[in-house]
């Protein structure tokens, strides 16, 4: 007789039944890959995988594939729905566009202009929610899809509803989906943040409080005090808002030496750690929404994270300076500041954590991985990719599903992690 793999999983369910364990539908059965917005769920930077290969062979995990025609940009993948989610510029438009599992194309529909200006090409990741797509173009164009589809189903033009403003790099916002709520920042004095109807893109609030234009940052929502807030950051602030009603619940001055505060805030029981390059350095903030500011408890000019990620793993706050001795990566204690262990090698990294290990892949082409421990993190593995200039490997890698994606410009890698 021959036995199928459709035979195996049905004597599989029979075993499982008999012994009284509860039956997993059949979708959970099959692995259903989850990574919905910017950062993961939560956007805390962790993955849930397990059973990844701690060590990797030489040149790296096996390369399950790669799709060459992603488009202009420094885009990122979310993965849901069993699809996986990315943006790129062909030509003079933006276009968002679905992958299957295995890398094969499935859709590709218009978001507004290409970006044209200084450093050309997408920005922001996709935010999956609820069988819909969301995005936010450079130039200010919020727009939902459907996600099996890529059918539009509608668009904001900030700028002409809120006053949008942005800086000298277009808005790179990945916007967040709450509750029936689209949360972003069109920085505009009609609208500093606003949340809009996710079916209708219709507008619920918008914030005027807030002074500020919009920086490059993409926020979280945190639940604290009895109130869930959206933390974010302007060009010259960061702040917290009330999801519920638009108001601002607490608010501290966060003036960098350059205008570009794009690190996501770092929150833990009311503490938040925000950073800037440029010698802007990091600094964090107890918040206090009765008094509706937040004090200082610490800063280091030489933590000038930009826009590599950071991750809190039991206390640790990693992430990868500019400057610090010509750029480092760090590991410091997140309420005390003080160092546990520096590395001046890596270069400028973009970061993610998954199982015990950081994944940092260097701005030019390098994927390392570090084995996050008491004493800080310790180099495990690394392989090269095709090297490129500096900043060319913006988008931060993922892991989803028991593999690493890596996206660079028109290229996205999917290698596979899985330890047996």
């Amino acid at each position: 007789m021959k036995i199928n793999r459709i035979t195996i999983a049905a004597v599989l369910l029979l075993v499982v039944a008999s012994v009284g364990v509860p039956l997993l539908s059949a979708k959970e059965v099959s692995r259903n890959p989850f990574w919905p917005e910017f950062h993961g769920s939560g956007r805390t930077n962790i993955s849930p995988d397990k059973g990844l290969l701690k060590e990797w062979p030489e040149g790296g995990p096996r390369l399950l594939w790669k799709y060459s025609q992603c488009g202009r940009g420094y885009s990122g993948v979310t993965i849901a729905d069993g699809m996986i989610f990315t943006a790129g510029d062909f030509g003079r438009q933006e276009m968002l566009l679905a992958l299957d599992m295995d890398g094969n194309f499935l859709w590709k529909s218009a978001n507004g202009d290409a970006w044209r200006g200084p450093s050309p090409g997408s920005r922001a990741t996709p935010t999956y929610n609820d069988g819909a797509v969301y995005h936010m173009n450079p130039s200010g164009t919020l727009a939902a899809y459907e996600a099996r589809s890529g059918k539009p189903l509608w668009a904001v033009d900030l700028k002409s509803r809120f006053d949008a403003k942005w800086g000298i790099w277009a808005f790179a916002e990945n916007v967040i989906v709450e509750g029936d709520k689209v949360l972003c920042m069109p920085g505009g004095p009609k609208g500093r943040v606003v949340a809009l109807d996710k079916r209708t893109g219709k507008t619920i609030w918008a914030n005027t409080e807030i002074e500020h234009y919009a920086a490059y940052c993409s926020g979280i929502v945190v639940s604290h005090g009895g109130i869930r807030q959206l933390i974010n950051m302007t060009q010259r602030s960061v702040f917290g808002l009330n999801v519920e009603t638009g108001k601002l619940v607490w608010s501290a001055p966060f003036v960098p030496a350059s205008p570009q505060n794009a690190l996501t805030p770092v929150f833990k029981d009311g503490y938040v750690f925000v950073a800037c390059g440029h010698s802007s350095g990091g600094t964090l903030f107890k918040t206090d929404p009765a008094s509706g500011t937040a004090s200082i408890i610490w800063h280091r000019r030489d933590l000038d994270d930009c826009h590599s990620g950071t991750v809190l793993i039991d206390g640790s706050l990693y992430g990868s300076a500019c400057r610090m001795g010509g750029r480092g990566f760090y590991c410091v204690d997140f309420l005390t500041g003080k160092t546990i262990k520096l590395d001046s090698t890596l270069g400028k990294v973009g970061i993610t954590y998954a199982e015990g290990m950081i994944y940092a892949l260097n701005f030019r082409g390098s994927m390392h991985l570090l084995a996050a421990n008491s004493d800080g993190f310790e180099m495990v593995s690394r392989f090269e990719l095709k090297r490129k200039p500096v900043n060319s490997y913006l988008a931060h890698p993922v892991v989803c599903g028991q593999r690493l994606y890596i996206r660079c410009d028109q290229n996205l890698y999917a290698y596979d992690l899985r330890e047996n």
